[in-house]
């Protein structure tokens, strides 16, 4: 009887921990397979920060940007990782998404340290390699600003080559190419490379009266995923700020992440570490009339071929304190 007695409390009990398991939600996240979000959402599952917040996080590594739309617009995904520009526009198209700040780290225009430029109209003639297509929103700034600054037309003065961002690095680091603008970590490593910044967009940005705290990356969700579980889109935010935290404090943290890190030498390392801890965005709403703004100015230069018919910042596109 007892040994029957001891059975069937080991039921019981695996039966409870099933169950428990499986009030457990799962957040299902696409990202680039090698991107730097992969650090922070690496240090939210070392450290059971998932867990603390009430869900499982699974990462689903994709080959491209794309490829993560794709799944997240195919209901494979939950959250992806993009910036709230395209969400203003799915937002415009009648599409329900959600930003959730991630970063406000931008890149810069950068040139060989012993390169005659030393400010936009010297480009003039030269060859610009871009991460990315002629949409590229750091482009566009950059592009405004140089309008401003220097009457200058930075699309017809220069030539432009557009690609893929390790393309680019390679090309700058070469000499191939007179200047180039890159993702954030492709122009720390230029930098710990020996390549000087020319000028960074957030300062282009500042001097066109935008406001450069404003995050231009962060997680996408669906806002009927808002709706019907609020405590999993917040808990995913909290885990997401305790990883911040954790990064923007903790050197030691970095060194176990730097196996993943891609960095070639200490230099690489280091200029990684400070351009993540530089992009953390600060806690708190953001100021939608900023953003407004940045919109704004981002329809003037791309058009419909950028926002589609997101011409103000559509009500909505950000989380704010928790709703």
């Amino acid at each position: 009887m007892t040994f029957i007695k001891s059975i069937s409390a080991a039921v019981i009990a695996v039966c409870v921990a099933t169950v428990g398991l499986a009030e457990t939600p799962t957040l299902r996240i696409a990202v680039l397979k090698f991107g730097t979000v992969n650090w922070e959402l690496n240090t939210i599952q070392h450290h059971e920060l998932d867990a603390a917040n009430g869900f499982d996080l699974e990462v689903q590594g994709v080959a491209g940007g794309s490829a993560a739309k794709v799944a997240f617009q195919g209901g494979e995904a939950d959250v992806i990782v993009s910036d709230w520009l395209w969400v203003a526009r799915q937002r415009a198209a009648g599409r329900d998404y959600v930003f959730i700040p991630y970063s406000k780290a931008v890149g810069g225009i950068m040139v060989p340290a012993d390169s005659p430029a030393q400010n936009m109209a010297d480009l003039a003639g030269m060859q610009i390699g871009i991460a990315g297509g002629p949409l590229d929103k750091s482009w566009l700034i950059l592009r405004a600003y140089a309008e401003k600054n220097h009457n200058m037309d930075l699309a017809s003065e220069t030539e432009q080559v557009f690609g893929a961002p390790p393309l680019i690095f390679g090309s700058a680091m070469s000499g191939e190419v007179g200047a180039a603008i890159n993702f954030w970590h492709f122009g720390a490593k230029m930098n710990a490379g020996g390549m000087r910044t020319l000028i960074d967009v957030s300062e282009a940005a500042s001097d066109l009266g935008l406001d450069p705290e404003t995050p231009l990356l962060g997680y996408v969700v669906r806002g009927e995923l808002m709706r019907d579980n609020p405590e999993l889109v917040n808990g995913f935010a909290a885990a997401s700020r305790a990883a911040k935290d954790l990064l923007a404090n903790d050197d030691a943290e970095w060194d176990r992440l730097r196996p993943n890190m891609n960095a070639d030498n200490d230099a690489q390392f280091a200029a990684l570490v400070a351009g993540f801890r530089a992009g953390i965005p600060a806690e708190g709403p953001i100021d939608e009339a900023a953003a407004g703004r940045m919109l704004e100015l981002m329809y003037s230069l791309g058009g419909a071929e950028l926002l589609g018919e997101a011409t103000a910042l559509p009500e909505g596109t950000f989380l704010q304190n928790g709703s």
